[in-house]
């Protein structure tokens, strides 16, 4: 090694000073290098990175485009779902409208009915007591013949005399039962 700074020593050349040609290469492979970097280089970067803002601008604009759209979106379904709610609420309410007409003209058919119904007995009870009062007064005209026969001691065959005695009979009867009930 003490060769090595004795050979430079011996030369003249300070070796801290570099050499001029070694600075004029190094300078002009530098301004080469710049020229390739500005040249091709840079235009390269600066086209990828216009490419990429151009990029994220637009998938920004979709984004914001499709946000518009799901917000109106969103708010068509809400007017929607509103509108539908009003709609079936309508719908409800006709449907309570209509189950109370129907059933109040169920309630009157079934007053009418039972008015029928009872009237039909009323008719029917009142054949029944007609027919039973007949059926009574031909068994007590008979039964009140043959004891007014076995009281006087003769028999009262005779059908006009034995009608007239039966119904003026009955006649008293129900003249008594007629004070009685007053």
């Amino acid at each position: 090694m003490d060769q090595v700074v004795l050979l430079a020593a011996s030369e003249g050349a300070n070796p801290l000073i570099p050499n001029v040609w070694e600075i004029l290469v190094t300078g002009i492979s530098f301004a080469i290098l710049m020229f390739i970097v500005v040249k091709f280089v840079v235009p390269a970067f600066e086209k990828t990175y216009a490419e990429r803002t151009e990029a994220i601008e637009g998938n920004i604009a979709k984004a914001e485009a499709a946000q518009a759209e799901a917000s109106a979106a969103l708010d068509e379904y809400k007017a929607q779902l509103s509108d539908a709610r009003a709609e079936a609420n309508t719908i409800r309410e006709e449907a309570r409208a209509e189950g109370a007409q129907i059933l109040a003209e169920l309630k009157a058919k079934a007053a009418a009915e039972s008015a029928r119904i009872t009237e039909q007995a009323q008719v029917q009870i009142a054949a029944e007591r007609q027919a039973a009062v007949t059926s009574l007064r031909a068994e007590v005209g008979t039964l009140a013949t043959e004891l007014a026969g076995r009281i006087i001691g003769e028999t009262l065959e005779d059908d006009a005399r034995a009608a007239r005695v039966v119904d003026r009979f009955l006649g008293e009867l129900e003249n008594e039962n007629a004070g009685a009930a007053r």
